[in-house]
C-alpha cells in the first residue's frame, strides 16, 4: 500500500509522539522501525522505506518545513527565477541524503529476507511543482505560468532534479540494498497530454535509463491521473506501471499488452467500507485483470490516515485469499510468468 507506514497505525502514531516528521525521516533507526511496522502488523508483501519525496529539493538547498495540521509540507522560499534554479546544489545533493541509504540498509538487515524492500523518489515534475508553488496547489498557476512563459527555466529545473534523482535512486540500491525502486509523479495528471509528454515523461525516462544502466533492479512508474498516456508510460523502460483507481485495470492491460506489469488499483476510500465490500472490490479488480502475468495488487493512491487498521488488514487478507480461490477454481489461470515478472 502506498503510504503504508503512516498515521492509520496506532504504533506509528506512538513513534511520532516522540519525534517530528523530518527527524523521523532522518533517523535511520526510527525510519526502519516504522517501515517494518506494516509488514508485522498488516501482512503486506513488501516494505516501502519511510521517507518523503521532498527531501530531494531540501538536499539541493531549499528550506523544507513540515508542520502537520498546518497545510502540509512547505518551502517558505519557493523558486522564482533562473538565478534561484542556478543556486541549487546538483553535485552534492545525493551525498546529503545518506540518512536514506542508511535507513534502507538497516531496514534490509532487520527484515532479513522476509519481504522485498522498496525505495522511491518523487518525479521531477512533481518536485518542481512543490519547489515553485511553495506547497501543494489546486491550480498550479505558478509552475504552469513558467511552462507557458518561461519553458527554458522550467526545463533547466526539471533536468537538474532528474540528474539528482537518478543518482539518488541508484544509491538507494547500491548503498541501501533496495530490491526495487518506484518513481511517483503525483501531479502529472494536472498536465495536458502534450505537456506531460514534454515536461514530465522525458525526465522520468532519463531517470529510468540511468537506474537501468547502473543496477539490475525493477523500476515502478506511477503517474497519478495520467490516464491518456498509458502506451507511452508502458514504453518508458519501466518494468511496472502503477494505476490510480479511476481506470479499469483490465482495459489498460488490453490497451498496452503484457510487456510491463501493472500495479493497482483499488480506491483507497473503499477501505472505509465493510469487509465484505472490500472483498467484492478486490474480486472485481482481480477478475478485470484476468489471467495475465504481472499484477501487483495495490491501492490506487496513498492509504488515508483515518483508515481503520482492521480494514487495511481485511484488504490484504482478501487479496491473498481471493487470488488463491480464483486460481484454485480456474477462474484465473496461474502462470509461471507471474513470479518471473513481479
Amino acid at each position: 500500500m502506498m503510504r503504508q507506514a503512516g498515521r492509520y497505525l496506532p504504533e506509528y502514531r506512538a513513534v511520532r509522539e516522540k519525534s517530528d516528521f523530518l527527524t523521523l525521516c532522518k533517523t535511520p533507526e526510527l525510519a526502519a522501525e516504522v517501515t517494518i511496522q506494516p509488514v508485522d502488523l498488516v501482512g503486506v508483501d513488501a516494505a516501502i522505506i519511510f521517507s518523503d519525496i521532498l527531501v530531494v529539493p531540501e538536499a539541493m538547498g531549499m528550506e523544507l518545513v513540515v508542520e502537520e495540521g498546518k497545510g502540509g509540507p512547505q518551502f517558505p522560499t519557493p523558486l522564482a527565477n533562473d538565478a534561484d534554479v542556478a543556486k541549487l546544489d546538483t553535485q552534492g545533493a545525493a551525498d546529503k541524503l545518506q540518512y536514506v541509504y542508511d535507513a534502507l540498509a538497516l531496514t534490509k538487515k532487520q527484515l532479513d529476507g522476509r519481504v522485498p524492500l522498496i525505495g522511491f523518489a518523487g518525479a521531477p515534475w512533481t518536485l518542481a511543482s512543490y519547489a515553485i508553488e511553495g506547497k501543494g496547489s489546486k491550480l498550479y498557476r505558478k509552475i504552469k505560468g513558467l511552462m507557458y512563459d518561461q519553458p527554458g527555466m522550467l526545463h533547466d529545473l526539471l533536468k537538474a532534479l532528474a540528474d539528482v534523482i537518478s543518482v539518488y535512486l541508484v544509491r538507494q540500491v547500491k548503498q541501501g540494498g533496495a530490491d526495487i525502486v518506484q518513481i511517483f509523479d503525483s501531479w502529472g495528471g494536472v498536465l495536458s497530454k502534450d505537456a506531460f509528454l514534454e515536461f514530465s515523461l522525458p525526465y522520468m525516462i532519463q531517470i529510468i535509463e540511468h537506474v537501468k544502466s547502473e543496477t539490475d533492479v525493477p523500476v515502478i512508474l506511477f503517474a497519478k491521473g495520467v490516464n491518456t498516456s498509458y502506451p507511452e508510460l508502458a514504453n518508458s523502460g519501466a518494468d511496472v506501471v502503477g494505476l490510480d483507481w479511476t481506470v479499469d485495470i483490465g482495459e489498460v492491460r488490453a490497451q498496452i499488452g503484457n510487456h510491463v506489469a501493472l500495479q493497482g488499483n483499488i480506491d483507497p476510500i473503499a477501505l472505509y467500507s465493510r469487509p465484505e465490500n472490500i472483498h467484492n472490490e478486490v474480486r472485481g479488480i482481480l477478475e478485470s485483470y484476468g489471467n495475465h502475468p504481472g499484477h501487483i495488487f495495490n491501492l490506487g493512491h496513498g492509504i488515508d490516515k483515518d483508515t481503520p487498521p482492521e480494514h487495511a488488514k481485511s484488504f490484504i487478507r482478501s487479496v491473498k485469499e481471493m487470488s488463491e480461490e480464483l486460481y484454485r477454481t480456474g477462474e484465473i489461470e496461474e502462470r509461471k510468468e507471474w513470479n518471473a515478472t513481479v
